[in-house]
């Protein structure tokens, strides 16, 4: 898969102004995210500085002190445009609110990349490298759909999002799943707009697993049938499954996700999750590095994948009860490649 990456990463390679050529130890690299504690996070810090190392770059890493924190990564931004840096590599809290500050950066010439989390409209940065989140939300829906047969068509769905702000990560995994699934999703660029019966309702979590827990409560109360669940990511689904548990119908509920860190591969091995979408955030990181220190060298930015605007890192299913028409791997076989 790396290689593949490489390939498909060099052929979207577009040509820019160049300038003067700068060596790869000269080349400082900024990585921002969304918080330091989410695994997901750290996994990204680990495959940038892997990257920069083996490439003689230099990585400095700011994050938010939660999820949202956007104050921390403007200050991170205009840290890194004052030391010089050469691009930054940013999962953005709010993208509308960063925007300023990004702005700031390209005009002083740095690269800025988006990973994970798209901004809106996408050229705010240079490139974006992502997961197909509407895709990762679509596998996940196809596969509730054909798993539950013919009671799919009197499901009781409880969505687990992120927030009610309309982040684009957040937005494209739920209305993939919800298309997935066959339902109607009104306006694709708004959550909570469809009036499909088969919903009980959405709830926020901030993706964490106390939000996925506090939020399937409350669904619970508004209706205890619920059999399928949708979270915006692993903890939140291990939240959630722990609500189910104390109620005693952990074993009659569905629940499903996106992300592909070990600790969900384990929980799909263990039945907590049904499915989930593997993303490769470690790759994500390392090939928003090399695009830096090549950008530093000859002035070419990273393009995008064809078809679409930004390059596609991957997504996988992961299951052990696979599904007619739908792609995946077992559990056993996410735990060697999740999140790399």
């Amino acid at each position: 898969m790396k290689s593949l990456f490489k390939t498909t990463l060099l052929a979207a390679m577009m040509a820019s102004v160049p300038f003067a050529n700068a060596q790869a130890e000269d080349v400082l690299i900024g990585l921002i995210t969304k918080t330091n504690t989410n695994p997901f996070f750290v996994k990204m810090k680990e495959g940038a500085n892997a990257k920069a190392e083996a490439l003689g770059a230099k990585v400095s890493s700011f994050a938010g002190r939660y999820d949202g924190d956007t104050d921390s990564q403007v200050q991170a931004i205009e840290n890194l445009i004052a030391a010089g840096a050469s691009g930054i590599l940013i999962t953005p809290s709010d993208p509308d609110a960063l925007a300023p500050a990004v702005k700031r950066a390209r005009d002083a010439g740095v690269l800025v990349i988006a990973l994970d989390t798209p901004f809106t409209p996408a050229s705010m940065a240079d490139a974006t490298f992502a997961t197909d989140n509407f895709l990762a939300g679509k596998l996940i829906g196809e596969w509730a759909k054909a798993k539950m047969g013919d009671k799919a068509a009197d499901a009781k769905i409880a969505l687990l999002d992120l927030s009610t702000s309309n982040i684009s990560v957040d937005v494209a995994r739920n209305q993939g799943f919800l298309t997935g699934f066959g339902i109607d999703v009104k306006k694709p660029n708004i959550m909570r707009d469809e009036n499909d019966p088969r919903i009980v309702g959405n709830d926020v979590t901030q993706g964490s697993e106390e939000g996925g827990r506090r939020a399937m409560e409350n669904l619970l109360q508004k209706d205890p049938s619920i059999n399928l669940v949708y979270t915006i990511n692993e903890p939140a689904a291990a939240g959630a499954y722990e609500a189910l548990k104390a109620v005693g119908k952990e074993k009659e509920v569905l629940i499903v996700s996106v992300d592909g860190g070990c600790p969900g591969v384990a929980n799909v091995g263990d039945g907590v999750i049904g499915a989930t979408s593997m993303q490769f955030p470690l790759q994500m990181a390392a090939l928003g590095v090399e695009a830096v220190v090549e950008f530093s060298k000859s002035g070419v930015k990273p393009g995008a994948t064809p078809g679409k605007a930004f390059f596609d890192t991957g997504v996988e299913l992961i299951t052990d009860q696979p599904a007619d028409g739908v792609p995946s791997s077992t559990s056993n076989e996410g735990k060697s490649k999740c999140w790399g």
